[in-house]
Formats: C-alpha cells, structure tokens, sequence
C-alpha cells in the first residue's frame, strides 16, 4: 500500500470517527486549516488517552479492591 494511499485512508477513517463519535460534520472539518485539524486530533488524542487511563484505573480499583 503507497504512502499516498494510507494517509488519504488515514484522513477519512479520522474523518468518520469524528463525525461518528464527537458529532462534527464533515462541512466543519473539512473546512478546518490543516494545522487547526491537526489540534483538535491531537487533543482528541490526549482527551482519549486520559479517559482510557481513568478506565483502567477504576478497573483496576473494582478487580483489587483496596488492599
């Protein structure tokens, strides 16, 4: 698979995520500078990762109790 192939695949895979998972329309992201896009994914990135963690955490809380 090209370079080329794995970013355009790449782009609407984040596209349908965003639209499918945090309700932006695809009017509102394309029309998005390529830096501003890049921002909110990255934050999006961050926010996810914290929330993963939190997850694992409480999970880790139900599965061990307190000691």
């Amino acid at each position: 698979m090209s370079i080329a192939r794995e970013d355009l695949e790449s782009y609407y895979r984040t596209n349908f995520a965003l639209m499918q998972y945090h309700k932006y329309s695809l009017t509102e992201l394309e029309n998005m500078m390529p830096w501003e896009r890049d921002i909110y994914t990255s934050l999006l990135e961050q926010y996810i990762e914290e929330q993963n963690l939190k997850r694992q955490q409480a999970e880790g809380v139900r599965k061990y109790g307190n000691g």
